[in-house]
């Protein structure tokens, strides 16, 4: 199975902001007692790194993605960090060059139709709608995903328990990406077990939706 197929499989893709690494390893404990073994770590803070370092070498079971990435440097040093794919909140060619190049599975992210229009010309069919909500959410899917029939998106911001299932429920929603099951404050009190009752409650949505 690729890594966009594990994703789809998965059906949420956690996105997580990591301010000590010592959180890392409890942090994917708790994501796949929750039944859900993938995470974006984002490489917004200096723990970033060494925390997809722990991650990848003690839970290799665990779909591991670098988010946030702003250049090819990132980038590298994500995938030289364990991760197996990438997530740009933009549509940043010098990164999309770099992961092409060496078939490094990339998600750019998009909310124009140029943007995916210019994801296409790379190859690519696997988008990031960013920032969801903000930008129009479900129906601004619904009003262009007739226009790119083979395009499937992977809306984040804004999305929580109130409308997961909505957008599963979309054909060309490959999966959600949110930081509600593992938020920045969860994380700080090291409320773990509450991330793995998000989760689990998170993957029943994602069961009866696909099911539905």
């Amino acid at each position: 199975m690729d890594v966009f197929e594990e994703v789809r499989a998965h059906g949420i893709l956690p996105v997580v902001e990591i301010d000590h690494v010592d959180s890392a390893a409890p942090l994917a404990e708790a994501l796949l007692a929750g039944g859900l073994p993938c995470a974006e770590i984002t490489m917004r803070t200096e723990a970033a790194l060494p925390a997809i370092g722990v991650i990848a070498d003690r839970y290799p079971e665990l779909l591991l993605g670098a988010g946030t990435v702003m250049n090819p440097v990132q980038a590298g040093a994500a995938v030289e960090a364990g991760c197996r794919f990438v997530v740009c909140p933009g549509f940043d060619i010098g990164v999309v060059d770099w992961c092409v190049e060496r078939q490094i599975p990339i998600v750019p992210g998009v909310s124009t139709p140029t943007e995916i229009n210019m994801a296409l010309a790379q190859g690519l069919d696997v988008v990031k709608f960013f920032p969801a909500e903000a930008s129009g959410g479900r129906r601004w899917i619904a009003a262009i995903a007739p226009a790119y029939p083979d395009v499937r998106f992977v809306p984040t911001g804004g999305i929580g328990p109130d409308n997961l299932a909505d957008y599963l429920r979309m054909p060309t929603v490959l999966a959600c990406g949110g930081s509600w099951l593992v938020s920045s404050q969860l994380i700080a009190d090291r409320d773990f077990r509450r991330i793995t009752d998000l989760t689990i409650a998170a993957t029943a949505v994602v069961r009866d939706a696909r099911a539905g």
